[in-house]
């Protein structure tokens, strides 16, 4: 058995000295854009803009709630497939059981989604 290694404060320097660069970056850009942009403020200029469509009505008015769900599940979906990346990259060595193991979560998701088709979750028509 290997040794633990044990960090000192000075394996850290180089984090904190490139934090310090970034945070500086980001701080002197926006300082900077701030003090040298243009500050024309136009009636034109502050009204809301979306898309290049005009604003009408009130945006708290209700929705159907079928696109939070179609998020949600677009969500779900692509978090799970994230998880076969690192099955993908040692898949030869997981051997057999690695091999069954992402058989179950592949069907456990598959099954999840035909339980979606069958609840009809994608239709959009009543």
């Amino acid at each position: 058995m290997l040794p633990e290694k044990i960090y000192s404060p000075s394996d850290y320097i180089p984090i904190i000295i490139q934090s310090s660069i970034v945070l500086g970056f980001v701080i002197t850009a926006m300082l900077l854009t701030h003090l040298l942009g243009p500050k024309r403020k136009t009636k034109q200029k502050l009204l809301n803009f979306e898309c290049g469509i005009e604003g009408m009505g009130n945006a708290r008015s209700p929705f159907s709630v079928k696109y939070f769900l179609i998020a949600i599940l677009f969500v779900l979906f692509d978090v799970e497939v994230i998880f076969m990346y690192p099955w993908a990259v040692n898949f030869r060595e997981l051997n057999i059981l690695g091999f069954v193991e992402m058989l179950i979560f592949s069907f456990v998701l598959l099954s999840g989604f035909v339980y979606i088709i069958l609840k009809r979750a994608f239709v959009w028509e009543k």
